[in-house]
């Protein structure tokens, strides 16, 4: 590797913390560590990974560094998660159902996503890679799959939703999904050996550094308040079909009275009441006397 591309390299890698510390304090100045828990712990965790991994890459790049790397990989993997479910229950915030909904989904994802780490550790017989990193590059990949999912559906359905585009919960679900789009888009490259191991960390570390700052405008530009107008009755009719389904009407309490009432309308239909005259009062008094 030439001198100019490793002075790239290095410039790239050391303004990851750099941005990511511009982050954190835009975050906690603005009470937005508060909203988005995980999204600032991510962010923290990047920032205390680096002086860990940045300097076992430059004096020990064999063993120390494959595990320094490799574990805050791991981290890094299980917090992206947790954003993306951070970012779509703000979403969803004022639909509770679909929230509730979503809620269970991404923890069905989740253990799909063990489970498929799981297997892929267990059934590789390559000797280069260890089977728990083979684990945490096939949790990667998938959770990498579930951010761009996560913002190809917010830029189709925002307007359904509801969602304005200048939202915090926007930019992050857009910083992930840029980001694990250029990751995915490099993996199918190295398997096809189209680039280079180099060209590849350049691209994957510029475009980290495209996401933190994205990342870092939304963090500064104060985000608008959700207008209770702009809730949508699209959304609006899914929450309430799932609030039926989930709680449905008892049928002692609702389809008798409905059936009673529509036999008493049609029996008062058929037989119509007998006009009043002083010959009908006179028999009912009678047969009152006689009951």
């Amino acid at each position: 590797m030439s001198e100019k591309i490793t002075i790239l390299c290095y410039t790239l890698w050391i303004a990851h913390p750099i941005l990511q510390t511009g982050i954190a304090v835009a975050m906690f100045r603005r009470g937005q560590h508060l909203q988005f828990k995980f999204f600032f712990a991510y962010i923290v965790a990047q920032i205390l990974t680096f002086p860990i991994v940045f300097p076992a890459y430059l004096y020990s790049r064999t063993v120390l560094f494959f595990y320094v790397s490799w574990i805050a990989t791991a981290i890094s993997v299980a917090l992206g998660f947790k954003v993306i479910h951070e970012a779509f229950l703000d979403v969803f915030r004022p639909f509770h159902t679909l929230r509730d909904l979503g809620t269970v989904l991404f923890k069905w994802a989740g253990l799909v996503m063990l489970l498929v780490a799981g297997v892929v550790s267990v059934s590789t017989n390559s000797s280069d890679t260890a089977p728990w990193v083979e684990a945490i590059m096939t949790a990667q990949r998938c959770v990498r799959i579930v951010q761009v999912g996560m913002v190809l559906f917010l830029l189709f359905f925002a307007r359904y939703l509801g969602v304005s585009r200048r939202q915090h919960s926007f930019g992050i679900a857009l910083g992930f999904g840029t980001f694990a789009m250029v990751e995915l888009v490099l993996i199918a490259s190295w398997v096809g050996y189209h680039l280079s191991d180099v060209s590849m960390g350049v691209v994957n570390m510029a475009a980290y550094n495209c996401t933190l700052l994205i990342w870092l405008g939304y963090t500064l530009v104060k985000s608008p308040a959700r207008d209770a107008s702009s809730i949508l009755l699209r959304p609006q009719r899914w929450e309430q079909t799932l609030s039926d389904i989930q709680h449905p009407l008892q049928p002692d309490s609702s389809l008798i009275p409905m059936f009673e009432g529509m036999v008493d309308r049609a029996l008062s239909r058929t037989h119509p009441a007998p006009p009043i005259t002083p010959e009908n009062r006179v028999s009912a008094t009678r047969v009152t006397l006689v009951r």
